[in-house]
């Protein structure tokens, strides 16, 4: 068997004290990130020990993406995430938020409701890094609807578990409101800076 890449829990990307967002709700999703970095580890060793082209390997192929993705996008996730961090009016991400949509505040509105898509999913502002615009898209489940290409500035889960200790099952507005109040905008600005110099941002 080939030598594999272990993917490891990112400890480091764990948030904590948030405001409006428990430390209880964040170790109950904490676990589900656990889990997508064993199961994309575990179907990358069942990839190579399993014939290539049998239903078994098959099978194991379609579900890589979405572990994959539940992975990556929760290390995305957990590290956009630190109480009291504020924009800078001099931030080069808020003045280009600025330029795209107006105001700050109308792209905070879009993105609240891009949230607030029925379904299951994330609420991701993308940068396209030839265009340089700024995007806000709703991705179902974990690995539908990207944008090949498209780089991820913030990432927000609007699957259930990740407000459900906190809020129940039907507040995804609430919880909304709480993530907004602790996006880490240096963490983001930097995401951003990366990517409107053509570099690929790290996810942590």
């Amino acid at each position: 068997m080939k030598s594999l890449f272990t993917y490891k829990v990112q400890a480091d990307l764990k948030p904590s004290n948030l405001d409006g967002i428990t430390n209880n709700q964040i170790n109950d999703h904490w676990k589900l990130y656990e889990g997508y970095v064993s199961q994309t580890n575990k179907i990358n060793e069942d990839l190579e020990k399993l014939e290539n082209g049998t239903l078994a390997h098959s099978d194991r192929r379609r579900r890589l993406g979405f572990e994959y993705n539940g992975m990556v996008l929760h290390e995305y996730y957990f590290g956009n995430l630190k109480s009291n961090i504020k924009i800078s009016d001099e931030s080069k991400l808020k003045k280009s938020i600025e330029n795209h949509w107006g105001s700050f505040e109308e792209w905070l509105e879009d993105f609240k409701t891009t949230g607030k898509t029925r379904g299951i999913g994330w609420a991701i502002l993308y940068i396209d890094p030839i265009t340089k615009q700024l995007k806000n898209h709703f991705i179902a489940e974990h690995e539908n609807g990207h944008i090949s290409g498209f780089l991820p500035i913030i990432v927000m889960d609007v699957w259930e578990h990740a407000y459900m200790v906190d809020h129940g099952a039907t507040k995804r507005g609430s919880y909304i409101d709480s993530f907004v109040k602790n996006i880490n905008w240096e963490v983001v600005e930097n995401r951003f800076e990366k990517a409107d110099n053509n570099n690929i941002p790290n996810r942590f």
